[in-house]
């Protein structure tokens, strides 16, 4: 599951880096300022949870349920919250109304702070280190 962890969070901060600079480079004179201002966050927060992965991926402090647990809210967080950011940022560009699937984005946020959660319960629930 560690490996796993590992891979998943490179591929996420690597997939922020390349569409973090379409974002940047190809999306400028296309889309609005709010919209790329937008398209960031979703980037942002991306790279963010990417980086959490490598944590929880090479921490061996926490038990493997609560890894998987972590593991699984942060990539469907991700691809809700940063995925349907991404398609309202330019949803002009696209055939498809992403605002009809806007209410995923708070979902995803919802998921994102769940996997957090449990890291702190897990943290509080470690014995004190006496050193």
């Amino acid at each position: 599951m560690n490996k796993k962890i590992l891979v998943t969070g490179c591929v996420l901060g690597l997939i922020a880096i390349v569409i973090g600079a379409f974002g940047a480079h190809g999306l400028k004179s296309i889309i609005s300022v709010e919209s790329q201002q937008s398209f960031e966050t979703g980037v942002r927060y991306q790279m963010y949870h990417a980086l959490f992965l490598l944590f929880i991926g090479s921490y061996s402090a926490l038990n493997q349920k609560a890894k998987k647990i972590i593991f699984y809210l942060v990539l469907l967080g991700v691809l809700f919250f940063s995925g349907s950011i991404y398609g309202l940022a330019t949803n002009e560009l696209s055939g498809f109304d992403f605002k009809q699937i806007g209410f995923i984005t708070p979902i995803g946020g919802l998921l994102l702070i769940m996997a957090w959660f449990i890291l702190l319960i897990n943290f509080l629930k470690t014995k004190t280190d006496k050193s």
